[in-house]
Parts: structure tokens; C-alpha cells; sequence
């Protein structure tokens, strides 16, 4: 008899280590995966819009810890990014994104025929130097969903 309660004492433990890593795998599958966004803007009508999408995305989500979004300019959006002319709603939105982990990425290309270096942007840009079209193909890659405001 003492054979067999070991047996099944065994039996039991395996039972329930399987039954416990099934039910964490359960809850793994259903917690979604962090987000990733990116936003492509490049008409300079539309910056105040797609500033405006990017705040309620982080705040529909519950925050940028819950998301990670990538904004891409180029074309005659990057204008308004430039920080000698910048007005002050854009120049604090894009440091309160900055702050909250927001890619800032500007197309190398627009910066060459705008005659602009990074230093010419508000805080926290970074430079596509290959082009704002291929830094988007590049976060696509890496599973980021493309928005297009």
C-alpha cells in the first residue's frame, strides 16, 4: 500500500504542476501584448490633429505604459517642429510625448532640403537618416501598426 499512496502522491503533483502551467498559460494568452503604433504625418494641417490622436491614444489605453508609439515626419509637417518657430502648444506636447517615451523621428531627407540639424528641432527628435518612409518600414518590420491620421 505504501507503494502505491507514493504512486499516487506522484500521480497528484504532476497533475497539478501541469493543471498550474496551463492556467498561466491561459492567462498569459489573455493579457494582451503591449501595442505598437506608428504615426506618419506629413501634412502641416494636420500636426495639431495627429498631436491631438496621439494624446487620446495614450490616454485611451490608460497611458504610455501600456502603448509604445513612433511618430515619422516629413514633408511640410516638419515646419512646424522646427524650434525657432514652434508655437507653445506644440512645443509642450512634444516635451510631455517626449517625456512619456515617444519616438520623435524626423525624416533626413525633409531636414536636408529644409537645411535643418537635429539641433534646429524641438527637444527629443530623432533623425530617419535614410528616410521617414523607410524608418516606418522599418517599425512595420517590427510589428508596429501604421496610422495614418
Amino acid at each position: 500500500m505504501h507503494r502505491r499512496s507514493m504512486l499516487w502522491g506522484a500521480v497528484s503533483a504532476l497533475g497539478a504542476v501541469f493543471a498550474a502551467s496551463r492556467a498561466n498559460a491561459a492567462a498569459d494568452a489573455a493579457s494582451p501584448a503591449k501595442l505598437k503604433v506608428v504615426y506618419h504625418l506629413n501634412d502641416l494641417d494636420k500636426v495639431s490633429f495627429v498631436l491631438g490622436n496621439i494624446q487620446n491614444h495614450f490616454e485611451g489605453v490608460g497611458g504610455p505604459d501600456h502603448v509604445t508609439i513612433a511618430l515619422v515626419i516629413h514633408g511640410q509637417a516638419l515646419r512646424a517642429f522646427h524650434s525657432a518657430s514652434a508655437n507653445p502648444d506644440i512645443t509642450r506636447r512634444v516635451g510631455q510625448f517626449s517625456k512619456a517615451g515617444l519616438e520623435l523621428a524626423a525624416c533626413g531627407n525633409t531636414m536636408k532640403s529644409q537645411k535643418v540639424e537635429l539641433k534646429d528641432l524641438l527637444p527629443g527628435f530623432i533623425s530617419a537618416d535614410r528616410g521617414g518612409v523607410v524608418r516606418i518600414a522599418e517599425l512595420q518590420s517590427q510589428g508596429y501598426l501604421y496610422l495614418r491620421p
